[in-house]
């Protein structure tokens, strides 16, 4: 990257902080910001592009990866014509690294008043073993509030919180599943109770929906394959983590089903199929 590029992106950077940090959390609902409560319910439709920020649970696959997919790879399903899902997840991203290998930047270039941003992140954050993505929770709770929230409405655009969705723990003590990334959790929820942003507590519907469907049909949920069953995974996989299809599909139903409630212009959108 050219010097001169460097300093546009950084002078831009101290912009979208400056402004966004004059806003504050004090005064989000009294001045109707994007995705306060004050702005919510303004509009009987909207059009625009919801952007994802992301890690390998939400993420698009190629066909390379089939039957794995990821919940925003299956968004679009669930929103009128009207709406753009830009799948801008990735896997092994953490709030952190997702920041410095300047993709939450590629973003913020593009994103447009009226747009959303929805971010979910927390897997690799709680990463401890990792540098590179290992995030503390308060540290993941800043990078929420100043960098996803506060930069996403200086652009004019709405941020929506989404907490970290569950993986297959289950607990056969309880016989329900455990909360994933408990600290992640409460600092998504408490970041966006303070900055009056909209949330969609992906951990708690999800958890839900395992505790409905049980821990072996779960597995039809995740990755769990066979040997031989798909040419992509020859000797099958046991994972707890990623989605296959019916996960993916079922995850996105249950995002677009939050985001119908939420009482932004956006919830307008949402088809009825995802209030099943």
């Amino acid at each position: 990257m050219s010097r001169s590029a460097v300093n546009s992106d950084t002078t831009r950077r101290r912009l979208l902080l400056g402004a966004a940090g004059a806003l504050g959390a004090g005064v989000t609902g009294a001045l109707g910001l994007p995705g306060s409560a004050s702005a919510a319910g303004s509009a009987a439709a909207a059009t625009g592009t919801v952007y994802i920020a992301s890690d390998s649970t939400a993420q698009t696959y190629s066909s390379g990866y089939h039957p794995q997919a990821g919940w925003g790879q299956k968004l679009s399903s669930y929103f009128t014509s009207r709406i753009t899902v830009a799948n801008r997840a990735i896997g092994g991203r953490s709030s952190r690294s997702f920041i410095e290998q300047g993709r939450l930047a590629a973003i913020q270039a593009v994103i447009r008043p009226g747009d959303y941003l929805f971010v979910q992140f927390g897997h690799n954050d709680a990463t401890v073993g990792n540098a590179e993505r290992y995030t503390p929770p308060a540290d993941y709770k800043e990078y929420l509030r100043n960098d996803y929230i506060r930069a996403t409405r200086a652009l004019g655009a709405t941020p929506v919180v989404v907490t970290p969705v569950s993986r297959r723990s289950y607990n056969a003590s309880t016989g329900k599943f455990n909360v994933s990334f408990p600290a992640y959790v409460d600092a998504a929820k408490a970041v966006a109770r303070e900055e009056n942003a909209a949330l969609v507590d992906l951990s708690a519907a999800s958890r839900s929906y395992l505790d409905g469907i049980g821990v072996e049909a779960s597995k039809g949920v995740f990755l769990w394959l066979d040997a031989g069953q798909y040419p992509n995974f020859p000797d099958g996989v046991q994972d707890n983590t990623h989605f296959q299809e019916r996960g993916a599909v079922e995850m996105a139903r249950l995002v677009s089903r939050a985001v119908a409630g939420l009482g932004l212009p956006l919830s307008g959108e949402v088809v009825p199929t995802a209030a099943r």
